[in-house]
């Protein structure tokens, strides 16, 4: 559990609000300050003319806990009176509400105040002190005994943090950034979840605890959404339908004026295709409803240069042990492409430079997973005007066979491959080294879709380096390595 003090700030009137936050496993709590009768008959129905202030509902419904609202019930009317009145109204009760965007008057006192001050000045402030409430700053604070005390009869009000909005981390999201743009927010960041349709800006006074509360949030989200992973690991009888990993992401787009676009999109890597969704899937035909899909033998992942934040307290809590060479791009942060077929990709960015870790592990867990799984991928191409089979295999390396007869023409293994070139389009040559007589031997072939050919050679190697060497692989993570890739 982990409690503090924020600002929560409303973008259509500019305005921010004094508010607490509670973090739990799977709930971000949002806490509104109110006053409230710890004594008096009802909790939630306060004021009267013996007090000289009108009614105030502070709790009506379960969601709409704080929301103070005046009734134009007589002054004259006293309290006891008037809970009674609204007891024995019947099933319907016409009244006249106003609401209040902010707390009155009267119900804004310090936070921790005992009660009224002797001061004549202070006490015109607040109606209610003028009435002679005794109001607590907190539970522990009492109203000091003297002749012209409240009766013990009379009700006590204390300022008290209430539940005001519960957000469910399952599959939520966070954003530094202003919504539509690469700008950073300042200090602040933005909660999203699937079952609350407002947004959440929350401001805090520094960027160390802003990057804190960011990391501590993030940290919960990530690890609700593993927990999915493991329970659909656990109840997916084929490899084909397991989830290796998922999460939300930004998605940069270029627009025909040549600038940029943003949208968030929600990533997964599952059996043997990487799937650009909308939202979160919660059933299968969700799944089916995908964006985009994507043979994992046939993307390529690639983080982009990594843009470090000026502020220390970002670089240790974001990504602890980034080297400060250089500046924060805010259109560039924690950025990754995928290369898919036909020279298309995808541009995407996330949070936090440990989400980005995340998504390098989880893709080539992904594709070395799914490399294994086939075995092998085959690809139509033309030599010399003969129409081909050119074959990858995990276990034997390359071949190619003629598409009929199926008749071997060439095998060599992985390790035999010492270069290749293409043009970019349809062509490429690879560069063997005959095992015998150690010459280099260059096979041309041409494939309708050159890019996910050569997308599927990396993915095979890579997996086979794995299997040979994984803590080769893993000294290869660029985020690891805190270096840049153009």
């Amino acid at each position: 559990m982990k409690a503090g003090l924020a600002l929560l700030y409303d973008e259509d009137t500019n305005n921010t609000y004094d508010i607490r936050l509670k973090l739990s496993k799977e709930m971000l709590t949002i806490q509104k300050q109110d006053v409230v009768c710890v004594n008096g008959e009802d909790p939630h129905l306060n004021g009267g003319a013996e007090h000289k202030v009108p009614v105030v509902i502070s709790k009506i419904f379960k969601d709409q806990v704080g929301k103070a609202i005046l009734l134009t019930v007589s002054l004259f009317c006293c309290f006891a009176l008037q809970v009674h009145l609204l007891r024995t109204a019947g099933d319907e009760v016409t009244i006249t509400v106003r609401y209040l965007r902010e707390a009155p008057a009267f119900l804004k006192l310090p936070l921790g105040s005992p009660g009224p001050s002797s001061d004549q000045s202070s006490r015109a402030s607040s109606p209610l002190f003028d009435s002679g409430l005794q109001l607590n700053g907190n539970s522990s604070n009492t109203a000091p005994s003297s002749p012209s005390s409240p009766s013990a009869n009379e009700p006590k009000y204390e300022k008290r943090w209430l539940d005001a909005v519960s957000l469910s981390l399952s599959m939520a999201r966070v954003s530094r950034y202003k919504a539509g743009s690469d700008k950073l927010r300042s200090n602040s960041f933005e909660v999203f979840a699937l079952d609350v349709a407002c947004t959440n800006v929350l401001q805090f006074s520094t960027a160390a605890e802003s990057t804190d509360w960011l990391q501590a949030i993030s940290t919960n989200i990530n690890d609700l959404t593993l927990e999915i992973v493991i329970i659909d690991y656990a109840s997916s009888e084929q490899t084909l339908l397991q989830i290796v990993h998922m999460g939300w992401v930004c998605e940069h787009l270029q627009t025909s004026d040549a600038g940029q676009s943003y949208s968030y999109k929600y990533l997964a890597l599952k059996g043997s295709s990487l799937y650009i969704l909308r939202s979160p899937p919660n059933s299968a035909s969700d799944w089916a409803q995908a964006e985009a899909t994507f043979n994992l033998c046939e993307v390529l992942f690639k983080v982009h240069k990594l843009w470090i934040a000026e502020d220390c307290w970002i670089q240790m809590k974001l990504y602890p042990g980034l080297q400060q060479d250089c500046e924060l791009r805010d259109s560039e942060t924690f950025c990754f492409s995928v290369l898919v077929g036909h020279g298309h990709s995808h541009c995407f960015s996330v949070e936090l430079g440990s989400e980005l870790a995340l998504w390098e592990k989880a893709f080539q867990r992904a594709v070395f997973s799914e490399v294994q799984r086939v075995g092998s991928k085959s690809y139509m191409c033309s030599c010399q005007g003969n129409i081909l089979c050119f074959t990858i295999d995990f276990g034997s390396g390359f071949s190619c066979s003629e598409s009929i007869s199926k008749k071997l023409i060439w095998r060599y293994k992985f390790s035999q491959l010492k270069g290749s070139s293409d043009d970019g389009k349809t062509r490429v040559k690879l560069l063997f080294q005959n095992s015998e007589n150690k010459q280099i031997e260059m096979k041309e072939m041409e494939f309708a879709n050159l890019t996910a050919v050569l997308h599927c050679i990396h993915s095979f190697i890579a997996a086979k380096v794995a299997s040979v060497d994984p803590v080769f692989v893993n000294n290869q993570s660029i985020t690891r390595k805190h270096m840049c890739s153009s």
